[in-house]
């Protein structure tokens, strides 16, 4: 993937085009995922209005859920096999931890290597829209290390319940749901001068929203499932 040559853009080039890099790769949205993309699928069979033109600009449509994300998303579920596998496997808990916490240094470390320990930099750099090998090994490296927390607070210390969490995650097609309908209407949301920290606290205030909704659905016994 990263040899393939798109015409008139650089080799191994994954960038969101337009205006990046003072727009010198004005057309090659996505790189070798968005040139394959359209190659296989043809334009009028992607996003024509992707996320990354708000900023950017260009003129390219772009899937960011592409061919070859497939890949990198189905070594993301590989690496969710290997904890279910453990989790079955090996019934001690602190043979649980250790192999958890292994895997979570192990594609840590990968991860930080791919992308030189660096926001946008490096060989790989972590990159959500193409799901890229550093973002799957980054991100998993993350996923191992919150399960071994939750693992050991929840299961063998017993030291949280895991509520009010587990109360979404008993109703979460109705939240899901709810949220796809109700997420640019007030009171989840209003309209403010769009920054981090802004975007942050409303976010984190729809969250708490729909949590409140969960556990007050679960105290009434109410569950909404396919």
């Amino acid at each position: 993937m990263y040899l393939v040559h798109e015409p008139d853009c650089p080799e191994g080039y994954f960038g969101p085009g337009g205006l990046h890099d003072q727009g010198a790769y004005f057309n090659c949205t996505g790189g070798a995922a968005g040139y394959i993309d359209r190659l296989l699928l043809g334009p009028s069979h992607l996003y024509q209005h992707p996320s990354l033109r708000i900023i950017y600009g260009g003129t390219q449509p772009y899937d960011p859920e592409g061919i070859l994300g497939y890949f990198t998303s189905i070594f993301l579920v590989f690496l969710g096999l290997q904890a279910g596998k453990i989790l079955l496997m090996f019934k001690e808990p602190k043979a649980r931890l250790i192999r958890w916490m292994t895997w979570a240094i192990l594609t840590g470390c990968i991860a930080g290597i791919l992308c030189c320990f660096s926001k946008n930099d490096g060989w790989i750099p972590v990159n959500k829209n193409l799901w890229s090998v550093s973002f799957i090994l980054a991100t998993s490296s993350l996923a191992f290390v919150l399960l071994s927390i939750c693992y050991a607070v929840n299961d063998v210390y017993k030291l949280w319940s895991g509520g009010p969490f587990y109360h979404a995650g008993m109703n979460s097609i109705m939240l899901y749901v709810g949220h796809e309908l109700t997420h640019n209407m007030f009171p989840w949301r209003w309209q403010v001068h769009s920054t981090h920290l802004n975007e942050l606290f409303i976010n984190l205030w729809g969250t708490t929203l729909w949590v409140i909704i969960a556990v007050w659905m679960h105290r009434k016994n109410v569950f909404i499932t396919v």
